[in-house]
């Protein structure tokens, strides 16, 4: 299943049927006073794939149960947009344009069980593949990782390694396979693909793409990161890992491709764009 947001409704789409089967609505009921409509910055399932995650440039966190359309429940805000979420088993981390970072734990009577801040505002949020670590990308070119000791989280809690690309950290995404890499995408007058060691806080191999990178993702079974880009192209590319050699490109989007996602046997890829167009290619 593929959820897409556009203002303040999803869409739940069926990849293998071709066909729409959901749908669900933020928009406050008839006869709701001073409720105001929540337009959605980001969403991500639940690892089960039972629930959908969803944030709104309101500063609310949302959980819904797609298969009953209901809205379980809405987690403690944000004070601005919330713009990406990571789970960690049954914890969700949400980031926020203010640079805050909450920890919740929906099934507690306060959900609320950790926090960071960092000084520019969240990008990108991903728990590593074990849940050993917390990379979060920031507005100010900054990649930050943090433990995963959510007890311990707290405003004043440091991350234990910092690195430092000229953009935004936008698109960023751990390799599944070697569990301490990283990669991150430069933006506009970046353009670097980057692959980072974060024990060592160092760049291990890095390869310019000429666009700007706007969303990434590591295809393990054929070992390619697969990004997406912006200006002159707004193409998919494929990259051969380690190597970084380009495998592939592939052009149908008219604006940035602002997110990807592959399925499990990793033989397609779906990209959206800022052109409010969908793809899914083979790979």
């Amino acid at each position: 299943m593929i959820a897409l947001a556009l203002g303040s409704s999803v869409y739940i789409w069926n990849s293998e049927t071709h066909a729409l089967v959901g749908y669900l609505d933020l928009s406050p009921n008839p006869g709701q006073l001073y409720q105001q409509t929540q337009s959605i910055s980001s969403l991500c399932w639940s690892r089960d794939g039972r629930a959908l995650c969803i944030g709104t440039r309101q500063g609310q966190t949302q959980l819904w149960d797609v298969e009953h359309k209901q809205n379980m429940i809405c987690l403690p805000s944000h004070l601005s947009v919330v713009r990406a979420f990571s789970w960690k088993q049954d914890l969700l981390s949400s980031g926020s344009i203010l640079g805050c970072i909450h920890h919740l734990d929906p099934r507690a009577p306060t959900p609320l069980v950790g926090a960071a801040v960092q000084e520019e505002g969240i990008c990108s949020l991903q728990w590593s593949p074990g849940d050993d670590w917390l990379a979060s990308g920031s507005t100010d070119g900054l990649l930050h990782i943090w433990n995963n000791d959510i007890a311990g989280l707290t405003k004043s809690h440091q991350p234990i390694t910092t690195m430092k690309q000229p953009s935004s950290v936008k698109a960023m995404g751990w390799c599944p396979w070697q569990r301490k890499m990283i990669a991150t995408g430069g933006g506009w007058k970046d353009g670097e693909l980057r692959i980072w060691d974060t024990q060592m806080g160092t760049c291990v191999t890095s390869v310019n793409t000429n666009s700007q990178i706007c969303s990434l993702r590591w295809a393990e079974k054929k070992r390619y990161v697969v990004t997406g880009h912006g200006l002159p192209h707004h193409q998919v590319r494929t990259w051969e890992f380690p190597s970084l050699s380009l495998s592939s490109q592939l052009t149908g989007h008219s604006h940035r491709v602002l997110h990807l996602a592959l399925n499990p046997e990793c033989t397609q890829i779906f990209s959206a764009g800022a052109d409010q167009c969908f793809h899914i290619w083979d790979l």
